[in-house]
């Protein structure tokens, strides 16, 4: 089988494939290695391979396929971590000269559980400097393009993910979102990504930035979220805001029907600019939920405009807080964006943190409170289809030294919330740029997502839809 249809084939029919014994887990990692090799250099989605610990691992899931074996649930099957997470023994960059050169002693727990349900790490995806922003673009290892057009932006922090699963680098990607850097990345390439409730995937170390900052998976269909998904959910010791119940059996319980379903639409939660090709594939996107018997409503939230100001408080305060102690000796060799925004918040008081934090608590509680009239919300994934990488607003927007949220007014809301979302492609651009629809539900949640993603999904196919790389990289 060619590497192409392997490098898109999804995890559920990569195991049935093994477990009948058609394909080998050995033969389809060398496959997978020997097409990132061959296609990662001009997308630049990867920061390392990890071919030893991959050819490893497959042997293993190999043994375990064998009659008398007993594979585990992702048993064999090919995996990329965001270059932010805890990777024991491997070097972990976070995409700065700062930290090029750190190599944690321990997993991350959500990968521990990757590992522990039998998946083959190929290795480790690209990230803007410790995440900061949602342009696909480092000090450390410069541009990761966007499959579907070189130069573009592949979206947020996890935009080396988003960019592996579309060029088909294999079916499962780790990232992780502090503001839509899951969703942001799948909308950009056009690949599904998720958000699950905060606490859902145990996350470790626990971020200070205010619980906003889940993990998630990044994949081509639906069916390989929920299998990645109950892999790394479920509480750990080492979180303590993880949540205390076990992940539920997404995969089977996917199938589920929308008739009757009252779901709200805001096209700008009342403040946001969109785009207009965007808006217009957003709105055609919401009627398959009519079509498929769902009740849909046009709403505006009384919460929506109360957002913009509290992102732009606590972004640069976050990261203030964390990246700090880098600037005196890194200062020169820093995203300079990154360093605009940390000298803004220098001036940030005590005091105004805990005002500010109050207005952010009536926030999420408003919120939540607009759920007990619906059971899910539509919204665009983001405002504008990807851009020039180089930039940090496109074009023809209002410019700034730091602030790319005016984009990405949809995403971070939720952030704040812990509501799980998701962004889903609902189709291309006017230039032929993938654009995505955001599917927010109540907190705790995750399979209504998830039933209402699969349910698009199966009413708006997608996964037909393959980058052409040689062309899109030239």
């Amino acid at each position: 089988m060619e590497s192409e249809e392997l490098g898109f084939m999804p995890a559920a029919t990569l195991r049935r494939n093994y477990a009948a014994r058609r394909l080998s887990p050995v033969e389809v990692t060398r496959a997978l290695l020997a097409r990132v090799e061959a296609l990662d250099p001009p997308l630049n989605a990867m920061t390392m391979l990890t071919p030893e610990i991959a050819l490893a691992q497959a042997r293993a899931a190999e043994a375990a396929y064998a009659p008398g074996g007993s594979p585990r649930p992702l048993e064999g099957i090919p995996v990329t971590i965001k270059d932010m997470h805890h990777t024991k023994g491997l070097v972990t960059a976070l995409g700065s000269h700062a930290t090029k050169d750190w190599v944690p002693d321990v997993d991350a727990p959500c990968i521990a559980r990757l590992h522990e349900a039998g998946t083959v790490m190929l290795g480790k995806t690209a990230v803007p400097e410790f995440g900061w922003k949602g342009v696909s673009q480092s000090t450390l290892s410069g541009i990761t393009h966007n499959p579907w057009k070189r130069g573009y932006n592949a979206g947020a922090s996890s935009a080396g993910a988003a960019a592996a699963s579309a060029a088909g680098f294999g079916p499962l990607h780790l990232g992780s979102d502090g503001g839509g850097s899951v969703r942001m990345p799948a909308h950009f390439c056009g690949v599904y990504g998720l958000k699950p409730t905060y606490g859902r995937i145990p996350y470790w170390p626990v971020p200070n930035n205010d619980y906003a900052t889940h993990m998630g998976p990044l994949t081509r269909t639906v069916e390989d979220s929920a299998m990645m998904l109950k892999a790394m959910a479920g509480p750990h010791p080492w979180d303590h805001t993880s949540c205390e119940t076990p992940p539920a059996d997404y995969p089977s319980l996917l199938k589920a029907d929308l008739r009757g379903k009252r779901i709200a639409y805001s096209p700008d939660l009342g403040h946001a600019r969109v785009d207009a090709d965007v808006a217009a594939l957003v709105e055609k996107a919401v009627g398959a939920f009519e079509e498929m018997g769902a009740k849909v409503e046009l709403v505006t939230p009384a919460w929506g405009p109360l957002g913009p100001e509290l992102a732009r408080f606590f972004w640069p305060a976050g990261y203030l807080a964390r990246a700090n102690m880098f600037l005196d000796e890194w200062r020169d060799r820093m995203d300079p964006g990154l360093v605009a925004m940390m000298d803004a918040g220098r001036g940030f008081t005590a005091e105004q943190y805990h005002v500010m934090r109050a207005r952010k608590l009536e926030y999420v509680e408003a919120i939540h409170r607009s759920f007990a009239d619906y059971d899910l919300l539509l919204t665009p994934a983001v405002s504008t289809p990807a851009f020039p990488a180089h930039l940090l607003q496109p074009e023809d927007w209002p410019q700034h030294p730091w602030d790319w949220l005016m984009w990405a007014e949809f995403s971070y809301p939720f952030n704040f919330s812990g509501n799980p979302a998701a962004s889903i492609p609902c189709g291309f651009s006017d230039g032929g740029l993938p654009v995505g629809l955001q599917i927010v539900g109540p907190r705790f949640d995750d399979l209504g997502v998830l039933q209402a993603s699969y349910a698009f999904e199966q009413a708006r196919p997608w996964a037909q839809h393959r980058p052409l790389l040689a062309e899109a990289m030239a």
